[in-house]
């Protein structure tokens, strides 16, 4: 949204989710952790759902950051198995109910079939319409500013551009995100309040709300609230509260 649109307004269009807890919701309950990550996929499902039918048009979840390949390699085979799995799962409902699937991040990581499926994924929902749903998969906001430079970098070397045309707009065409629109609203579970190198560049300007809520149990009424605290809000985008709320 730009700041022309600035003020008190209704529904994001965008709205990017970490989705934390789904470990420690097993914890509690004295299951194994790839259980909690089962359960939280689950919610993932009720949160595409919930947003669909609010009519957001973009919802980003953070699924496995660059970070998460330093975990227990167990852990990291199970959330790959799942992933497998939620694809095989998921993408015919996604299609029927015309949700776009895309995937971001370093997919080049992941191992051949896993990344065979999400390029069949994507290329069966693209003509999808209703909502895209962006999945950040070995994701790092750093990564992805990163990549962007280097992309303008070696366009310049060659004198396709000069260096003096990037701008703001040009940057953000090279990042994982590009042609979306920037997430309005940003929600963390599981009661930390940190972004933890997730859209760095494109949550400049997001409404940010945490909540204690594990993810696992972030259900419809949790998602009302996270919409009840974004329409609540002003959004100034550097303008004063009386030029905002014009």
């Amino acid at each position: 949204m730009s700041p022309a649109a600035a003020g008190a307004i209704g529904l994001p269009r965008h709205v990017a989710v970490i989705m934390d807890g789904n470990g420690r919701w097993a914890q509690r309950r004295a299951l194994p952790r790839h259980l909690g990550h089962r359960a939280g996929a689950k919610a993932v499902r009720a949160t595409v759902e919930g947003c669909a039918r609010r009519g957001v048009e973009a919802l980003t979840i953070f699924a496995f950051s660059s970070e998460n390949w330093q975990r227990p390699q167990e852990e990291i085979t199970r959330l790959m198995e799942l992933f497998v799995e939620s694809i095989d799962k998921e993408v015919d409902e996604l299609h029927r109910n015309g949700i776009r699937v895309r995937f971001i991040g370093d997919l080049s990581r992941l191992r051949t079939g896993l990344a065979a499926k999400i390029a069949a994924a994507e290329s069966r929902t693209a003509a999808n319409q209703r909502m895209t749903l962006f999945i950040a998969v070995s994701y790092g906001g750093r990564w992805d500013i990163v990549e962007a430079a280097r992309r303008l970098a070696a366009r310049a070397v060659t004198g396709e551009i000069k260096p003096e045309a990037i701008d703001e707009a040009l940057f953000a065409d090279q990042l994982q995100l590009a042609g979306a629109p920037e997430p309005d609203l940003f929600i963390r579970t599981g009661g930390e309040s940190r972004i933890s190198n997730f859209l760095l560049w494109n949550l400049a300007y997001s409404e940010l709300y945490f909540c204690d809520t594990l993810w696992p149990d972030f259900d419809d009424a949790a998602l009302d609230a996270a919409l009840r605290f974004y329409a609540s809000r002003v959004r100034r985008f550097g303008l004063t509260d009386a030029q905002a709320t014009r």
